[in-house]
């Protein structure tokens, strides 16, 4: 048996060649990685179970737009953990007009838990006759118009840059700032970071640990210049400064839609794992009478065209996952969401309880009652494997890992339960590992170990190709990982 290496983005597949059969499999080099069944990534067979999309829970306001200098039309928010502090930035504007102006500023508001917000009086600029707000930046048109930082994880990243954001419009393109504490700003070059693209959104960037470089995905649309459908680019870089030319993301032959923000980013659990949240824009797609926006207040032009949230996943490269077509975030029963542009949820995902993550959406775009919501999910709970009480299996991938136990995140029933059985890279059952032999799974955990009759330990299966067959009842598997005890 010979081995090569292939790469890609993150993780390495390892190919035995086996001669005498002819045939050549795939093993995942798995490690010790958390993987999340959001896609079909590891997944080789379900029988009578499925992927099931979660919905978040919405968990009340998290913060008002009821500030003069932020307004109607605030939007493009970002979230993020910074050790103890959550840091949220989003743009003011409290009028219509023109993108890329100076009534636009970028605000700031900061929270213990992610849960509970205040806005500090920083004094840093002078808006509207006061000094007594929370704008981290004004007068510096068009980068307010939808500034998006992001807290560098670049190795050896400079102290006084640990923080870094883009913004900019089309006509003059992306401007690159940095930071060291998140408040007080400064340009990297006056020049832009990249040309090619419409950015008249959200336009995110990030550290990439998994493919050793900058990413940044961005406002294009897919017939060029501003037509076709509002859709993605990606462009790559070593030293944020200079970047790769620019490459339209792919969706999986997905059917093309509007897709306004991408929201992409790693998710901290698994940062070769890149959680998306575009708001899907139905243009055109009027829902609100005529009476109800006005009785609303939305603004004029808003009220025509209707927005949801979506989620994707993507692995690196041009390439995102559409495992799930459905709304992820739908509008509700709220009548303000149904306003034009009401979908776009902000750019973060924050631990806020033991098994508690959060994600925020605005509500109520371009209306006197603009803010932004709190959303929850359990801990890795974008999606799961999911049998009804009628029972289902998931069989795995090869895969080798490393480690000395199988940890998942799972949930079930009163009634369900999962067991586990390990078996050889052709699908034999391994002799003490068989389902006959698993411990019973019952419950509700986000870290719980499988055991079977001999114990838990698995450290003289490291290294070696194996799959993995769950059997499940009324059950759901959002996660696994392989640790050391």
């Amino acid at each position: 048996m010979i081995s090569a290496k292939i790469p890609f983005p993150e993780f390495w597949f390892t190919v035995f060649a086996c001669a005498s059969a002819g045939v050549s499999a795939e093993v995942i080099d798995l490690g010790g990685r958390r993987e999340l069944f959001v896609d079909h990534f590891l997944i080789e067979r379900l029988e009578g179970a499925r992927l099931k999309l979660e919905e978040p829970r919405w968990a009340g306001v998290a913060v008002a737009f009821d500030r003069q200098w932020e307004g109607i039309h605030c939007g493009y928010p970002t979230v993020i953990r910074d050790g103890g502090l959550v840091r949220l930035y989003y743009r003011g504007l409290p009028v219509s007009g023109k993108d890329g102006s100076n009534d636009e500023v970028t605000c700031y508001a900061e929270s213990q838990d992610g849960i509970h917000w205040q806005k500090p009086d920083l004094g840093l600029f002078e808006v509207r006759g006061t000094r007594k707000n929370n704008v981290i930046l004004a007068g510096h048109a068009p980068a307010s118009h939808n500034f998006c930082p992001f807290l560098d994880a670049r190795p050896g990243a400079s102290p006084s840059e640990r923080f870094k954001a883009v913004g900019g419009t089309a006509p003059q393109g992306l401007l690159a700032f940095a930071s060291a504490d998140g408040l007080h700003w400064r340009k990297l070059s006056e020049k832009p970071i990249l040309s090619k693209g419409a950015f008249d959104s959200q336009n995110v960037v990030f550290w990439s640990e998994s493919e050793s470089a900058y990413l940044c995905y961005f406002r294009t649309w897919s017939g060029g210049g501003y037509s076709g459908f509002r859709s993605v680019s990606r462009a790559t870089s070593p030293d944020l400064l200079n970047w790769s030319d620019p490459a339209p993301m792919e969706f999986g032959g997905a059917p093309p839609e509007h897709l306004y923000t991408n929201q992409t980013l790693p998710y901290f659990r698994a940062p070769h794992l890149y959680i998306a949240m575009p708001m899907r824009f139905m243009p055109g797609r009027k829902v609100l009478t005529d009476g109800q926006a006005k009785e609303l207040g939305v603004a004029a032009n808003y009220s025509g065209d209707c927005a949801d949230s979506v989620l994707m996943t993507s692995r690196g490269g041009n390439r995102y996952d559409r495992t799930f077509l459905e709304g992820w975030i739908r509008p509700g029963a709220d009548l303000g969401n149904w306003a034009s542009r009401a979908g776009l949820t902000a750019l973060g995902i924050v631990q806020t309880g033991p098994a508690e993550i959060s994600i925020y959406k605005q509500a109520n775009y371009a209306q006197p009652a603009a803010r932004l919501d709190r959303y929850v999910l359990r801990l890795d709970g974008f999606a799961s494997v999911n049998a009804p009480y009628a029972g289902g299996e998931m069989v795995t991938k090869a895969f080798k890992f490393s480690g000395r136990e199988l940890e998942i995140n799972f949930a079930t029933s009163a009634a369900g339960g999962i067991w586990v059985e390990i078996q050889d890279q052709a699908g034999k059952p391994i002799a003490g590992h068989t389902l006959a032999d698993s411990s019973e799974l019952i419950g509700d955990d986000a870290a719980r170990p499988v055991s079977w009759k001999q114990g838990a330990d698995l450290s003289r299966l490291a290294g070696q190709a194996v799959k993995l067959r769950f059997k499940m009842k009324d059950a759901d598997l959002y996660s696994l990982r392989f640790k050391n005890q």
